[in-house]
């Protein structure tokens, strides 16, 4: 069988669809050579002194890991200086990143959660990096927070890295959703799935079910009726997968299926979810659509968002078209 690289991937894919120009590409590459190097320094463990707590905090008041940290430094570092980009943010840093000076400007932003799942660090959990790419607004001489402040529509990249037993990037230029394997060996990356397509009906749900007492009614509605099984009101048996890993429960849900839920609920009626709409839900509801899924905030489709500030949250429910609607329904007749 041809190996296709994934530099490979991305040169035929504009030649195809003229849709990932070369500054792009480039982009893209650097954004996959760095989480490489993520993958290497998370599979040294405690071996390379990287787990347990920094004791630091970052802007959303979350205690960082030692491997948090690390990780976005290595994402700041690696795409300072390609000249592909105008400025990047980060779930971890509370205001924008600007490209030095002494570094050529670029027509892409770069937004990422540099470490998703972060409580599975230190117990050998699957754990990942998210990634988001926006183009600079036109004009655009000093970057600012409200330049990515566009809804995910804008999107013109998206992807996420996996850091299991096998590492894995899965990314998304508009054109359908390709799976590459890192050769540890050879340093490359390599296509293993092209057109990954999320199946429109299933049986798996993921959600955090110690929640439940705090969750609103339409959530309450629809979980309690995959919870009766054969004998209620779905017909037939569901089971429950929760990793605590965006990446990780997403990378499931695209390879068999299911629906992936993150919702707001009544503990803090300020708080309207966890999850970032930049760094997270946006990425992740453009490959979810990509590979025929769909995802919503409970009414509305997340892409469409009009982000008021760079670390707004939002609830989330993505996956399988048909159960991510039927949700989003119980949300809107109430």
């Amino acid at each position: 069988m041809k190996r296709v690289s994934l530099t490979q991937h991305l040169v035929e894919e504009q030649r195809l669809h003229n849709t990932i120009p070369a500054e792009l590409r480039l982009l893209i590459e650097v954004v996959a050579r760095a989480c490489k190097r993520i993958s290497y320094e998370v599979s040294k463990g405690a071996l390379g002194d990287i787990l347990g707590s920094a004791d630091t905090e970052n802007i959303q008041g979350e205690v960082q890991k030692k491997l948090d940290v690390i990780s976005n430094e290595i994402l700041l570092e690696a795409n300072e200086w390609g000249g592909h980009l105008a400025a990047m943010a980060s779930e971890e840093m509370e205001s924008i990143h600007p490209i030095p000076n002494r570094y050529p400007k670029g027509e892409y932003m770069l937004l990422f959660d540099p470490l998703d799942g972060s409580s599975n660090i230190d117990v050998n959990v699957s754990i990942g990096t998210i990634f988001s790419v926006l183009k600079a607004p036109e004009g655009m001489d000093e970057p600012t927070e409200g330049a990515f402040l566009q809804p995910g529509t804008a999107q013109v990249a998206a992807g996420y890295a996996v850091y299991g037993p096998q590492t894995m990037l899965v990314l998304t230029t508009g054109d359908g959703v390709h799976c590459f394997t890192l050769d540890r060996e050879m340093g490359s990356w390599v296509l293993t799935q092209s057109n990954m397509q999320i199946p429109a009906s299933t049986k798996e749900f993921a959600i955090n079910m110690s929640n439940k007492r705090h969750w609103h009614p339409p959530v309450q509605r629809y979980v309690d009726e995959m919870l009766a099984g054969k004998t209620g009101a779905r017909g037939k048996d569901f089971n429950m997968r929760w990793i605590a890993s965006m990446v990780a429960d997403v990378h499931r849900i695209l390879n068999r299926g299911g629906v992936f839920m993150y919702p707001a609920d009544m503990r803090d009626p300020a708080q309207p979810g966890k999850l970032r709409l930049m760094y997270e839900a946006n990425p992740m509801a453009m490959i979810v659509e990509q590979a025929g899924g769909a995802a919503t905030d409970g009414v509305n489709r997340i892409m469409e968002i009009a982000p008021a500030k760079l670390h707004q949250r939002v609830p989330v429910f993505l996956g399988s078209k048909e159960e991510v609607e039927l949700v989003t329904r119980y949300h809107t007749e109430q």
